[in-house]
């Protein structure tokens, strides 16, 4: 007995898990060639258009013997039941190729029986009865072998096509490899070796078909399966679910288990007969017969075992429209993307494929199609039909499949003299930002680009999409764009393009909603362009404008009061009507209720460690609640009520006029002494920015909202003092950097002798009279009213 080899089946064939010398898996040898027919209800068809067998079929076999063949087989036909019954006796049927009388066999499939096998073996090799007792012995091993043959067979035929038409586009057009086989790998669900896209053109369809065996699945069974599919079907797992045996392209029960064919037909071995697997390529009318192991005519005899489609009701093939959404153009060259059903490219199940359209006034026209896998789809091979049509028609596919019909699925088709473009109603193009614009007509499927133009300069492509059979949207880059006219240009398939002439305006502010809690000192308003707002009122209080800030695609504009606590007299659930006044003199109003006072927090201290800096002098700033820039600011609050601190809330701090602000986090400078008490850290240069100074508040964000500011402290951006240079005892250089942030400089704490500091001011020393006890005092422009002090020497 040969010592069983375990290999891993393939799409393409079998790699062998054992050493090289062993048996191969690309079945390249030629064996004996057969003529095979299928008659089903009076109609006669070749085997290679017939994608399943029916009870009652009858099948016509013979040994198509080959000029110059001396060698006679024996060809045994056998019919199969299920994996746990034994087939009849009677159903095993042998032909002797050089016996004219017997050498054919014309066959009825019987009731019961749900596959077909051919066994040839040499004729001095064994008898009809001995093959049908191995089989009778373990019908269902060889119900598994020939559903396992039938399927290799069908995969084979689809890596043969990949093949061939990745060879011959390499020999026609070397440089279109790269688009070819992306649509190819999809049509045939193969799996494409990307990196393979990554050489030069003239070495891409070598690297793409090199190694056949491993160009398509690697034969794993794990749930992760389709991890390692480059092109099929999108409902991959419904097609592994529905386990057809015929497959119909789909990857059938058996994909993700190892297929060990050389040990199923192994286990059958004797002394009289070794049985070996077998591919078949149908083409022309016949069946050839390929092996991946020489026969052997002497004991052991070789026998060739061969898979014929399963005995089962017709399964039409499941074909679908790649894009269903997408009309496509009828016109000279049209192709049809479908996929779903891989086996219309490499066999002949599918034939007599037609369109099937309807005319304007009801007439039908069908348009003969052939299926092309380096396309992806149905092809039409010469010019479209003359009308008349509508602006959008339908089209249906429909052809024979085996003894049987199809119907697949319906296309929108456009016809490329429809070039009659409009914007959809109501468009409005606004400068600034990116529109969509949607394009109606009658032949979206065949616009080719779409590019925009302004005034009199060049035209721009811009990115666009087809929408519906009658419609297409295209992206317009308007953000840099000043109003005015555009043209947008839509191009078919010949002739000039579509011209739509439209405007683009200014973008107009818009108001979406105002918010006051009772007791704020400011309102905040949200909506878009809020950059043009320049005043409003409400409930006899006047607003001006305050800091603009933007959260996503939305304005935020604060709206500060004249008088603070006439806005903070506003009584919780009044409602009001605010007026808003923008820069071109529109107004426009918006109503708001007064919402509950927010919960309050109190400021228990604020402590601040002030940086060390080495070479520079150290500022002593005198006035409380005033803290250096680059200081280490820790303070704590209260919550009071029944405000409960969970630690989940942030602290947001800002300056006053709102143009910095930052989010502390929890565990980020954020922490609770205990359920009514939190602590924060935080250095204003770092967290608000170098440039933010001035007055600081605080306030807590949770889910539910925001509390109260609070007034937290005042931060100053300090001069670098290096040290004092003086000619005499009375007159004095202090040196450093950054001496424009002082606006005065003294020798007395009560700056009667100051000397200003000119604004702009960009030297590095200022003049200045030593005070008698040792110390100069500055007065800072980010607070007039602070006053630090700094040590002469």
């Amino acid at each position: 007995m040969l010592r069983p080899l375990r290999s891993l089946f393939l799409l393409g064939g079998l790699i062998s898990a054992v050493p090289a010398a062993a048996a191969t898996s690309s079945f390249d040898l030629a064996g004996p060639r057969l003529k095979i027919a299928v008659t089903h209800e009076g109609t006669t068809l070749p085997l290679e258009r017939v994608p399943n067998l029916s009870e009652g079929d009858q099948v016509s076999i013979s040994l198509d013997q080959q000029p110059g063949q001396s060698e006679h087989f024996r060809l045994v036909a056998a019919f199969l039941r299920g994996a746990t019954d034994r087939p009849d006796a009677k159903w095993f049927h042998e032909a002797l190729s050089w016996k004219p009388k017997r050498a054919d066999l014309s066959l009825t499939v019987p009731k019961g029986a749900q596959q077909m096998a051919l066994f040839i073996v040499p004729e001095r090799g064994g008898s009809a009865g001995a093959i049908a007792s191995t089989v009778r012995k373990q019908p269902g091993a060889f119900v598994r072998a020939v559903q396992e043959l039938n399927q290799a067979s069908l995969d084979r035929a689809r890596l043969d096509t990949f093949l061939h038409v990745m060879l011959d586009t390499e020999r026609t057009a070397p440089g279109s490899v790269a688009t070819v086989s992306p649509t190819l790998a999809r049509s045939l669900s193969i799996r494409l070796k990307a990196e393979c896209l990554q050489q030069p053109p003239e070495l891409q369809a070598a690297c793409l078909t090199v190694d056949r065996e491993t160009l398509l699945l690697a034969d794993t069974h794990s749930s992760a399966l389709a991890d390692t599919l480059a092109g099929t079907p999108t409902d991959l797992a419904f097609q592994l679910s529905a386990t057809p045996q015929a497959g119909y392209g789909s990857y059938s029960s058996y994909i993700g288990v190892v297929r060990d064919l050389f040990r199923l037909v192994g286990a059958f071995q004797s002394t009289q007969l070794q049985f070996i697997p077998a591919l078949s390529k149908m083409d022309d009318g016949g069946v050839s017969v390929l092996l991946n192991t020489p026969i052997s005519f002497a004991k052991p005899a070789s026998v060739m075992v061969i898979g014929l489609p399963a005995i089962e009701a017709p399964k039409p093939p499941p074909l679908r429209h790649v894009s269903p959404d997408v009309a496509v153009c009828a016109a000279t060259g049209l192709t049809l993307p479908v996929e779903g059903a891989p086996l219309i490219y490499a066999t002949d199940y599918a034939y007599d494929v037609r369109l099937r359209i309807k005319r304007a006034d009801g007439t039908l026209v069908e348009v003969p199609l052939r299926a092309d896998a380096g396309v992806g789809g149905f092809a039409v091979d010469g010019a479209f039909p003359a009308g008349p049509f509508g602006a959008v028609m339908t089209g249906q596919v429909h052809g024979r499949w085996g003894f049987g019909s199809f119907e697949g699925p319906t296309f929108a088709l456009s016809r490329p003299e429809d070039i009659n473009w409009k914007a959809a109603d109501h468009t409005t193009l606004v400068v600034g930002r990116v529109n969509q614009l949607g394009l109606t007509g009658g032949g979206a499927g065949c616009v080719t680009g779409v590019e925009m133009r302004r005034g009199d300069g060049a035209a721009q492509a811009v990115p666009w999409k087809q929408t519906s059979a009658n419609a297409i949207e295209a992206s317009l880059p308007l953000e840099k764009v000043d109003a005015g006219t555009l043209s947008i240009l839509v191009q078919g398939r010949s002739g000039d393009p579509a011209v739509v002439s439209l405007r683009a305006y200014q973008e107009a502010g818009s108001l979406e909603d105002l918010t006051l809690h009772a007791g704020d000192t400011e309102a905040v308003l949200t909506g878009s362009r809020l950059d043009q707002v320049v005043a409003a009122t409400m409930g006899g209080v006047s607003l001006q404008p305050g800091a603009l800030t933007r959260v996503g695609k939305q304005d935020r504009l604060t709206l500060r009061p004249g008088d603070p606590a006439a806005l903070a007299m506003l009584a919780a659930g009044k409602t009001e009507t605010a007026d808003v006044s923008f820069a071109n003199g529109r107004h426009k109003s918006v109503t708001v209720t007064v919402a509950p006072p927010r919960p309050a927090v109190a400021l228990v201290r604020v402590t601040a460690q002030p940086p060390v800096h080495e070479g520079v002098r150290a500022i002593m700033l005198a006035s409380p609640g005033v803290f250096a820039q680059d200081a280490r600011l820790t303070f704590a609050f209260h919550v009071g009520g029944a405000t409960v601190l969970t630690g989940k809330e942030t602290v947001e701090v800002a300056t006053t006029d709102g143009r910095a602000t930052t989010l502390i986090q929890p565990g980020k400078g954020y922490d609770l002494q205990d359920a009514t008490t939190g602590i924060v850290s935080l250095t204003p240069a770092d967290a608000l920015g170098p440039t933010a100074y001035g007055a600081l508040r605080f306030r807590l964000v949770r889910d539910d909202g925001a509390t109260a500011w609070t007034t937290l402290a005042t931060v100053v951006r300090l001069p670098e003092i290096r040290g004092m240079t003086c000619a005499s005892a009375k007159s004095c250089k202090l040196v450093g950097s950054r001496l424009f942030l002082i606006a005065k400089v003294s020798s007395t704490a009560d700056f009667q002798a100051a000397q200003a500091v000119p604004d702009g001011f960009v030297g590095e020393d200022v003049a200045v009279a030593p005070g008698s006890d040792g110390r100069i005092f500055l007065r800072l422009r980010d607070d007039p009213d602070a006053i630090a002090a700094v040590a002469a020497r």
